[in-house]
């Protein structure tokens, strides 16, 4: 073997430095900053990214009830949930999901995003969301982030 050889560094899960970073919602779209989160979330901003690995920040998004959609998309967003009785079926329109639960649409937008199996659950635990501008992880010493986020 030549001393010259490339090899591919993984990052190992024990190794990896996990930030805690903060997403301000205000006047945001709602799939944009989805996207964004999911990206942080999910370590692909950072050098050593690797697929397998949980290499992401935690990120806490504030202000979640000040959350934007196009205006026809408003109207039209209905969430779905099912009692697994007959005749279950849920359905809660955006404008009332955003005056109830705004938490849940961002969770529900960026856990879509994020993979389907049990890396991506993991990842998921690591997203904080707040409907008002206060936040219990003021000791983490978290940073604010402008979206759209790309680190330099």
């Amino acid at each position: 073997m030549t001393p010259f050889t490339k090899q591919t560094k993984y990052a190992q899960s024990e190794q990896v430095e996990r930030n805690w970073v903060v997403v301000d919602a205000t006047d945001q779209t709602l799939g944009r900053l989805a996207a964004q989160v999911a990206m942080i979330l999910r370590g692909k901003t950072k050098p050593n990214f690797t697929p397998s690995v949980d290499c992401g920040d935690f990120v806490i998004v504030i202000n979640a009830d000040k959350i934007n959609l196009a205006a026809k998309r408003a109207d039209s967003k209905e969430y779905y949930s099912n009692t697994y009785y007959p005749g279950g079926a849920r359905f809660t329109s955006f404008k009332n999901m955003l005056k109830n639960k705004p938490e849940y649409i961002i969770e529900h937008a960026v856990k879509g995003m994020l993979p389907k199996n049990i890396l991506g659950r993991e990842i998921g635990r690591k997203l904080k969301v707040y409907a008002g501008p206060n936040h219990p992880h003021a000791a983490q010493q978290p940073k604010a982030v402008e979206l759209p986020y790309q680190e330099k």
